[in-house]
């Protein structure tokens, strides 16, 4: 079949209502607890709900550091990173050893067996052990913040927990099925089947693609389609399925340009039989479960975007004093420093955000929803930065690979695998424009609780008339506090300007009249396009990029004045954060020009001829080295026609 040809397609037809219906449903409808970052996009700056910085009990912050002395350990002399990056495999003693260690358990409660660290530490755990090996990382940030752990913790019944809890503790991996061949963030076409039988159980049918960790997982959270029938409301429901169940088949381990030790594969399902047990919650409940447990699930992916950081920070640092170039260190010229300068201010910033959204969750009074979103949203897009800027810093030696480094003598520093390594992170978990468009719905939820009849297409006359009397009342209120506010007064949030530091109180006052301004941007927009507002993504990413720079410039400062209370170099952190907010608002100032200053309109045109084919003549001169076969493989559900190549860990 070439490459053109048209891809199967069995999945029913889901209009763009239908597939907007169901991601809506799932979603977390209301906020019972205060949110910084939803507080943010409403133009009011609550200080107050993330200062003072919140800390770990003692007890807590003891166990952790207690199992971080052991993982250090373990990472420095236990795990090979070159020989996974040259064997693209995590060797079955390394597992072993891990398993030993309880990492598997580090987020599972002590009475199943687990190590019960905090969200704090478990995200200084992976951190550590992804600098180590991203891999790895993947490997048991998959198992515990998507896998079966956390659906369980927050779902299951007590039965369950009791059952596989112990388990994925210390023993068994897991992973997660949601994703299909032509099926990514729309889960509506959802295709794979588990359809109830007359003796309790239901029997899975279909074929889940990039099921990390499913090469070797004991256990997997698969989401199937539950038909509607009588006695059984049907839907996307969430189970708990034994990975060496009769009729399961690995037909593939994937590779990728990076994480090459990654455990990802295609998975099929025929016939394959599931007790009514192992259902967590109840029927149709599957895409809400997957969506909260993502909610604190993703700040695992931002903290190994951090270890990164540190990493590249002290290559950074190690090669720019050493190399010299026309007569003094790389690190004194102007345009290798300010690249250092960048990845250190970075590195601190992306630190505060993913501990003050950790200890946020730990403490359980705050909705962090949004907070754990822009956390993987930025550490991934700003990581990835990061690795670029390491790259060009370390020149030809950054394109090199670890292994012809170490050939020729020279130390074997893996620049460009970190940056390959990474690329995934802006995919993973919600790609960036998905995530700009999660975010986008959070951000303007109290809107739309208000005004959202006013421009549904659906609605009544009557209706939108109850609406706009809803509206009319929300919108007295608040517009006018998006006029003024403490931003404007020299002498708001003083304790941020101690003698002898830099003055972290005027980037405060710049994040609170910024947040203003995305306030009354936001709704100006909203009045300007209406129920077309959905339809201006690149519009909405600005807004919410907005946002996760305001976010991490006030993680950055308060995390500043903690250390300046209780560190000895409390004095360097400010200076960081000072850098950090200064970078910082140089992008928020060229994001707010580019929300009504940009090419958005002219881009839309170009794609339609792109597309129609207009510009098919621009193609010519090259040839195409992609093989032949279709766009998307096929997942027609039936027995598999291929070897099993599942690796259970032995």
């Amino acid at each position: 079949m070439s490459a053109t040809s048209p891809t199967p397609r069995h999945q029913a037809k889901v209009s763009e209502k239908e597939a907007r219906q169901v991601a809506e449903a799932a979603r977390e409808q209301d906020w019972r607890k205060p949110s910084f970052a939803k507080e943010l996009f409403l133009g009011r700056f609550r200080l107050d709900l993330i200062h003072p910085h919140p800390l770990p009990a003692d007890e807590d912050a003891q166990r952790g550091e207690e199992f971080l002395a052991k993982l250090h350990d373990f990472c420095e002399t236990k795990i090979d990173s070159a020989r996974i990056e040259r064997e693209s495999k995590i060797p079955d003693e390394t597992i072993n050893g891990l398993k030993e260690l309880g990492a598997l358990g580090m987020k599972i409660d002590t009475k199943y067996g687990g190590l019960g660290l905090t969200q704090v530490y478990y995200n200084k755990s992976l951190a550590l052990v992804g600098s180590a090996s991203p891999a790895i990382g993947a490997l048991l940030s998959a198992h515990q913040s998507i896998g079966v752990p956390q659906p369980l913790k927050q779902f299951g019944t007590q039965e369950q927990k009791d059952t596989f809890l112990p388990r994925c503790a210390r023993t068994d991996i897991s992973a997660f099925l949601l994703t299909e061949p032509d099926v990514g963030s729309d889960p509506a076409r959802l295709a794979t089947t588990a359809v109830p039988e007359g003796d309790g159980t239901y029997v899975l049918d279909g074929v889940k693609l990039w099921t990390t960790n499913g090469v070797v997982a004991d256990l997997l959270v698969v989401m199937a389609r539950v038909p509607k029938s009588d006695g059984h409301k049907g839907g996307i429901t969430a189970f708990v399925v034994e990975a060496a169940a009769e009729g399961i088949t690995v037909e593939n381990r994937n590779a990728f340009m990076g994480l090459r030790g990654l455990e990802n594969g295609v998975t099929r399902f025929h016939q394959v039989r599931v007790p009514a047990a192992n259902r967590i919650g109840p029927e149709g409940a599957g895409l809400k479960i997957a969506l909260t447990t993502l909610n604190t699930g993703r700040l695992s992916l931002p903290a190994m975007c951090v270890g990164a950081g540190k990493w590249c920070l002290k290559i950074a640092r190690e090669w720019s004093a050493e190399r010299e170039q026309w007569g003094r260190p790389v690190a004194f010229h102007e345009a290798v420093g300010s690249k250092i300068s960048f990845i250190a201010a970075t590195t601190f910033a992306l630190e505060a955000v993913l501990d003050l959204s950790s200890q946020m969750a730990d403490e359980d009074r705050n909705d962090i929803r949004i907070e754990a979103a822009l956390a993987k949203l930025y550490g991934s897009e700003m990581s990835c930065l990061m690795a670029d800027e390491l790259v060009q810093i370390r020149g030809g030696r950054g394109f090199e690979t670890a292994e012809s480094l170490a050939a020729r003598g020279e130390r074997a520093v893996p620049a460009e695998q970190v940056l390959r390594d990474l690329r995934i992170n802006r995919i993973f978990e919600g790609s960036t424009e998905i995530m700009h468009l999660l975010i986008a719905r959070e951000a303007v939820d109290a809107h739309l609780s208000v005004a959202g009849d006013l421009i549904d297409p659906d609605k009544s006359l009557s209706d939108k008339a109850k609406a706009g009397a809803k509206a009319g009342g929300f919108y007295a209120k608040w517009l006018p506090k998006l006029v003024a506010g403490p931003g404007q007064l020299p002498r708001t949030y003083a304790e941020f300007a101690p003698k002898g530091h830099p003055d972290l109180s005027t980037h405060l006052r710049y994040v609170e009249r910024s947040a203003r301004k995305l306030a009354r941007s936001t709704f100006y927009a909203m009045s300007r396009w209406q129920g077309r507002m959905e339809t201006k993504q690149g519009f909405l990413g600005r807004i919410v990029d907005i946002g996760a720079e305001l976010f991490a410039m006030s993680a950055a400062c308060v995390r500043a004045e903690l250390l300046r209370t209780t560190e000895p170099h409390g004095r360097e952190a400010y200076q960081l954060a000072d850098a950090f907010c200064r970078q910082s608002r140089i992008r928020v100032d060229e994001l707010f020009d580019r929300l009504w200053t940009n090419t958005d309109d002219v881009d839309h045109k170009v794609v339609k001829g792109v597309i129609g084919g207009t510009y098919t003549w621009l193609e010519q001169g090259v040839v195409d080295p992609s093989g032949d076969g279709p766009w998307i493989a096929d997942a027609t559900p039936g027995p598999s026609k291929r070897e099993n190549v599942h690796r259970p860990i032995r």
